[in-house]
């Protein structure tokens, strides 16, 4: 009789911890952490834990069903990439696709930068025009060439 008392038990407390187990509660914050690093796949550019669309809500739920099915942070993440590419995490995930979307904005503020220095050394090795000593009579002198050569003209066409 105790034997059966003892085996029931058992049979109960395996029951009750394998019931818990699977009911296991994830917690909203382990949710957010995954979400803000996933973006949302209707609206352009805006993070998976601040949307509030239904395709959101349940990828939202899809994370909490996965994590309490006892998958890590990359896995999920992952297995998003994998159905849906890239554009979900917004940083691609091949490294050399990585490096280029670092190396070409780098490469361009590097040209940029030359070509504005080599335009400005440029600019700066140009002769400088000559201002003469004393520009009120310079004025004065062009002034008289001027209407001499004006003169000339008016002559010549009479």
């Amino acid at each position: 009789m105790v034997w059966r008392v003892i085996a029931a038990s058992l049979i109960l407390l395996t029951a009750v911890l394998g019931a818990r187990a699977q009911d296991a509660v994830v917690s909203d914050n382990a949710v957010i952490a995954i979400a803000e690093k996933l973006y949302c796949p209707v609206c352009e550019n805006i993070p998976l834990d601040e949307c509030q669309t239904t395709a959101c809500l349940e990828w939202k739920e899809e994370i909490r069903q996965q994590l309490a099915s006892g998958r890590d942070e990359t896995e999920i993440i992952d297995s998003f990439v994998g159905r849906f590419g890239d554009q979900v995490v917004g940083v691609p995930q091949d490294p050399v696709l990585r490096w280029l979307t670092i190396l070409i904005p780098s490469l361009a503020v590097v040209l940029a930068l030359g070509l504005g220095i080599h335009t400005f050394r440029r600019f700066g090795s140009h002769q400088r025009l000559r201002v003469e000593s004393d520009p009120v009579n310079a004025g004065e002198r062009s002034d008289d060439d001027y209407r001499r050569r004006l003169e000339q003209d008016l002559l010549a066409r009479r």
